[in-house]
């Protein structure tokens, strides 16, 4: 008997990332799957893949990454043409304020609302050897922090990043207890969830660990750079905290009794704001859940690769990369290249072949973007 499964947008999507995808519903454990219009091969599952299973989780199918994600914020009564002016001052602000790439915090406090959370002996001994130095901090590949205007001149603060060195530690270890020999491979490897006691359960405890030390590092970085623009602006604040939308786009939960895994997708229920980047050029989507549940209730959560990150070195121009920023104040150096717009999936393409997953409320366009 054949699963239900619903590929949005198949003609935009790598065969071998298809593939992928079929692979993993062939899974006994597997009872249906969606893949979204931005997707491309990953390792075991494709990212931009939501699977439901019964009575199984699989680590490999959240990734290393585990609760990255994204949040926004707008930041009120700012004259947009000083945003423009201050831009470039504003962008070695954050630099300083914020760590990225591999640098970290040189102290680090507990965050007392993660200190009350369950987690096995795998979290405690990253914690014991210096995590909390790693809240606030950005980390590199496509993470970034992003400061642009919507369609009303509105600013906005835009943040995507995720549990850093944590999650990837955690991920590792159930990765290599799943797998059974050791090692994290690559593959389709389960633990049980309907034991008490067992794997599944504690793997389980450390995900939701890190989907919530992955927002307490979002919400630390959105903290100094709301101080950067106090302190760099004439006018203008933040919304109230409470308004901070927020949406992890690497995670498994729980629902309808079955546990649905989204590798590089994004939480879209009914009436539910999420937040869909684009590109360092095209910025970032406002966005609202319509609850379709032949996706699963995701959408997408970005644009997608079309190039891999040595591609995307070996094979586009610098000039080409230059061009396409003008006017945005970002690193548009060699390191950055494998960032180039040209890297990516056309963003509105990848959101028109989304209309039944969400409504778009807002678009905002990047005047400055910080990467790490």
């Amino acid at each position: 008997m054949s699963k239900p499964i619903k590929i949005y947008g198949e003609e935009n999507i790598d065969p071998a990332a298809i593939h992928q995808f079929h692979e993993a519903l062939k899974c006994d454990f597997s009872v249906k799957g969606a893949l979204m219009p931005d997707a491309h091969k990953g390792y075991a599952l494709p990212i931009g893949a939501v699977v439901a299973t019964q009575d199984v989780v699989v680590p490999a199918w959240v990734g290393y990454d585990i609760g990255c994600g994204m949040c926004a914020l707008p930041f009120v009564g700012v004259d947009p043409d000083e945003l423009r002016a201050k831009a470039h001052a504003l962008l070695n602000d954050i630099y300083v304020a914020v760590p990225v790439g591999f640098k970290h915090n040189a102290n680090g406090f507990p965050a007392s609302s993660l200190c009350l959370l369950d987690r096995s002996w795998v979290i405690q001994d990253q914690l014991d050897a210096g995590a909390w130095c790693q809240l606030g901090t950005l980390g590199g590949g496509n993470h970034f922090i992003e400061i642009g205007l919507d369609e009303v001149d509105q600013v906005w603060v835009v943040i995507h990043s995720g549990s850093r060195n944590l999650g990837h530690k955690v991920a590792t270890h159930w990765m290599k207890v799943a797998s059974g020999d050791g090692k994290a491979r690559e593959g389709h490897f389960g633990l049980r969830t309907d034991v008490p006691g067992g794997d599944g359960k504690q793997y389980l405890t450390d995900t939701f660990f890190c989907q919530e030390f992955a927002l307490v590092n979002r919400m630390s970085i959105l903290s100094r750079v709301i101080r950067c623009l106090h302190e760099r602006l004439d006018q203008g604040g933040p919304a109230a905290m409470t308004d901070v939308i927020n949406r992890n786009h690497n995670h498994v939960v729980e629902r309808d009794g079955l546990w649905i895994h989204r590798k590089g997708a994004t939480h879209a229920e009914e009436d539910m704001l999420g937040v869909i980047p684009g590109n360092m050029r095209d910025g970032s989507f406002i966005v609202r859940g319509l609850g379709n549940p032949e996706s699963l209730w995701s959408s997408s959560h970005g644009a997608g690769r079309v190039l891999g990150r040595r591609a995307a070195r070996e094979t586009l121009s610098m000039e080409t990369f230059r061009e396409s920023m003008t006017g945005i104040a970002a690193r548009v150096v060699e390191e950055t290249l494998d960032e180039s717009p040209d890297a990516y999936k056309n963003p509105f393409d990848v959101m028109r072949m989304q209309t039944e997953l969400v409504a778009i409320e807002r678009h905002i366009r990047p005047v400055i973007n910080i990467k790490g």
